[in-house]
């Protein structure tokens, strides 16, 4: 706010310089600013209206999808066809195995958020959903979990609130807490210790470190409600980090989700 502030003072402050036939001039050119972002502001609504009329009619493609891949129904010759369950008992593989884990892999801006550590998990992944929310330019990315050894969630959720402007600016990201079974959080490492020679403990000690992992994008950066306390250094680092889970959010949402099959055989 003190910014907006300080932005309007300097606006008037160079009006005050100018002649009164230029400043004129500057005062039909914000005649002519406000019919734009009236008209822009009708573009904002008739796309949002747009997309969620679109969104409604790949719903049935992304069913149909999830169906396949998670071997629900089986590809025939002319149609899909359901998938006995007392069927063919030699059918090793059903769907397609690793389908999300693959996809997200192959594409540049997600693949060295992946780690080796997550890929045992990621492979329990069965569909990642997307949805607008309140604000038009909010949206929630949602991620569909079958029955894993790494943790109980049947999903989990990343919401992303953006600032109402012209430009998408991220004003905060919320992720679900994760609920690891003992011992199997992907984002600290167990370390053990010998005890030293002569030690009347005998027992190795354990501490935990953490570690990079795909998992920590659903524990988002958060910045503190008085920033003013920040360093630059600190600030700086900040700001990368938010504006670097932005762009995995969006990537995923923008470019994963409407076209993984092309993301799962690199045919992009």
């Amino acid at each position: 706010q003190d910014k907006l502030q300080s932005l309007a003072a300097g606006q008037s402050d160079i009006l005050e310089t100018l002649s009164p036939k230029v400043r004129k001039r500057v005062e039909f050119l914000r005649g002519i600013q406000s019919q734009h972002d009236e008209l822009e502001a009708k573009f904002f609504e008739e796309r949002v209206a747009l997309e969620a009329k679109y969104q409604k009619l790949y719903e049935p493609l992304y069913t149909k999808r999830y169906e396949i891949v998670n071997g629900v129904v089986e590809v025939g010759v002319a149609k899909e066809t359901a998938v006995d369950q007392e069927g063919d008992k030699d059918a090793k593989e059903k769907g397609l195995p690793d389908f999300w884990l693959t996809a997200m892999k192959t594409n540049g801006a997600l693949a060295g958020e992946i780690k080796e550590r997550d890929e045992g998990a990621l492979k329990y992944l069965k569909d990642i959903k997307w949805c607008r929310i309140d604000n038009p330019k909010d949206f929630k990315l949602e991620f569909f979990f079958d029955t894993n050894p790494y943790f109980k969630n049947s999903f989990l959720t990343k919401t992303y609130h953006m600032i109402d402007d012209d430009e998408p600016i991220l004003e905060k990201a919320i992720g679900t807490e994760i609920e690891w079974y003992p011992g199997k959080s992907l984002t600290v490492k167990i370390l053990k210790k010998k005890p030293r020679k002569g030690s009347k403990n005998a027992k190795p000690t354990t501490k935990t470190e953490n570690c990079e992992s795909f998992s920590n994008f659903f524990n988002s950066p958060q910045i503190p409600e008085d920033d003013d306390d920040l360093d630059e250094n600190t600030a700086e680092e900040l700001r990368n980090q938010m504006e670097q889970d932005y762009n995995i959010g969006s990537t995923i949402w923008d470019k994963i989700i409407p076209h993984e099959v092309s993301w799962f055989t690199g045919g992009v």
